[in-house]
């Protein structure tokens, strides 16, 4: 079966029209980061919570961690009562506080047996069951909530990138350059006074120095819409191997690369 990683939402923290928080999942079984509307997106696609086996927490902002109770809650009551099957959260020993935190917050007392049933993984690389190999490698956001970005490269060959929510630095500019696809934030337009996000003229930056292919997420432009816009419907013009990903979007691994559909 060939590797697929899908864009279960693609918007940033504000949710720009059409769009669900930024999060993927690769083949049907690994997350990367569980927003708030992680539950409503794997739902909408007919994902079972259950066959979640691992996710890889980027950083602790809400909008990539406050739906990880909702998914241990799903598990306890609906898709997994009997409490069979394993999940593994990647991050570091401060995602396990945090999340902890978090979950005793959001459902006092029904979450403690759950918790204490994730494998939580702290080491800076490992492998999946399904011949993955990851690694987690800082990148620059904000410092207070310890942002990472990952690697994943199969032994088959396939390799990706996803950046977590990251400025422009070398080491995820390192990790892109050593991979066949890079999933990509661009969170704030040109205008906003940030470093802590890519903006569209820093991926314009990238793309001109870089050939890997760039699918971009969590990003500030409105998908289609009978509203007004948010911030704006327009999206930047960028080059052809740049790909502005949209909630749904399939990326599948074949002949050795990846493409680009819609699911």
């Amino acid at each position: 079966m060939a590797h697929q990683i899908e864009m279960l939402g693609t918007g940033n923290a504000f949710l720009p029209h059409g769009r669900l928080h930024s999060f993927a999942m690769f083949d049907g079984a690994h997350l990367v980061d569980a927003p708030p509307t992680a539950l409503a997106a794997l739902r909408r696609k007919g994902h079972s919570v259950a066959d979640i086996e691992t996710v890889f927490v980027t950083h602790v902002h809400g909008d990539h961690v406050f739906g990880f109770p909702f998914l241990l809650l799903e598990r306890k009551y609906i898709s997994d009562r009997d409490g069979v099957k394993p999940l593994r959260v990647v991050g570091t020993p401060f995602v396990k506080e945090r999340l902890t935190q978090l979950c005793n917050l959001a459902f006092p007392g029904s979450l403690e047996s759950m918790i204490e049933h994730v494998d939580w993984d702290h080491a800076e690389n490992g492998f999946t069951a399904d011949g993955w190999h990851w690694e987690r490698f800082e990148v620059h956001h904000d410092d207070a909530v310890e942002p990472f970005g990952y690697r994943f490269e199969h032994h088959d060959g396939a390799s990706f990138v996803h950046s977590g929510d990251s400025g422009p630095c070398q080491p995820l500019y390192d990790a892109i350059e050593r991979s066949q696809l890079a999933i990509l934030e661009m969170g704030f337009p040109d205008w906003v006074p940030s470093t802590h996000h890519h903006k569209p003229a820093d991926v314009l930056a990238l793309a001109s120095e870089c050939s890997t292919p760039l699918g971009i997420t969590h990003t500030f432009v409105d998908d289609q819409s009978p509203h007004p816009p948010v911030l704006t419907d327009a999206l930047p013009e960028h080059p052809a191997h740049v790909t502005h990903l949209r909630d749904g979007h399939l990326i599948v691994w074949t002949n050795g690369g990846w493409t680009f559909a819609e699911s």
